[in-house]
C-alpha cells in the first residue's frame, strides 16, 4: 500500500468490481488509452482477477470515500515495456474515471509510484507513454518530469487499430 495526501494506492479486491465497472465502462476512458470499455461487472471482476492481480498494479482509491476511481501501476521489462527497455526498468501506466479528470489525482499517484520505483524497487529508469491525441496523459508525463524520448508510428493497440505512441523516460537520479 502507498499513501499520498488524497489517495491510497492498494491492490485490487474482487469486491471492487462495481466501482471498476462504473468508471471503466465509460467510452471516454478506455479507448483513448487503447482498451475496450468494460461491458459488465463480471468482465470488470475478471480484469481484477487477471490483469490487475499483477505485482505493482494498484487501485487508485480516494481517501475521502474509500472508493477505487482509477488504476496505476508499474509493468516490468518482460514484454510489457517499450522494446528498448532493459532489466531494472519499468513502465508506468494509469487511468482515472472521467469525474476525476483535471483534479491532479493521477499526477499525485504517479509521483508516489516514481518514489516507490526508485527508492524501494531500485529501478534504474521508468518509461511512460501515451497515444497521439491523449493530451491529458501527455500532461501527466510532463508534470511527472518524464523527458520525451521517441515516437513510434503504426503501433497496434489492444483495440486492433493503428496509432502513434509517444514515449518518455525518467532516470533514477540515485543511480547516477
Amino acid at each position: 500500500m502507498i499513501e499520498t495526501e488524497r489517495l491510497i494506492l492498494r491492490g485490487w479486491h474482487s469486491d471492487d468490481a462495481d466501482a471498476l465497472f462504473k468508471y471503466a465502462s465509460d467510452p471516454e476512458v478506455g479507448p483513448i488509452a487503447g482498451w475496450i470499455p468494460h461491458a459488465s461487472i463480471e468482465y470488470s471482476r475478471e480484469i481484477i482477477r487477471t490483469v490487475f492481480s499483477a505485482h505493482e498494479i494498484y487501485a487508485v482509491v480516494l481517501k475521502s470515500t474509500n472508493e477505487p476511481v482509477g488504476c496505476c501501476g508499474i509493468a516490468f521489462a518482460d514484454g510489457m515495456c517499450p522494446g528498448d527497455a532493459q532489466p531494472c526498468e519499468g513502465e508506468i501506466g494509469y487511468w482515472i474515471g472521467r469525474p476525476f479528470w483535471g483534479q491532479g489525482l493521477i499526477p499525485e499517484a504517479v509521483k508516489a509510484l516514481i518514489s516507490h520505483a526508485f527508492e524501494d524497487l531500485r529501478l534504474k529508469s521508468l518509461w511512460c507513454s501515451h497515444y497521439d491525441g491523449n493530451d491529458r496523459s501527455r500532461r501527466v508525463c510532463e508534470k511527472s518530469e518524464f523527458i520525451y524520448h521517441h515516437t513510434n508510428h503504426d503501433v497496434e493497440t489492444p483495440l486492433g487499430d493503428m496509432r502513434t505512441e509517444h514515449f518518455y523516460k525518467l532516470t533514477n537520479r540515485l543511480e547516477s
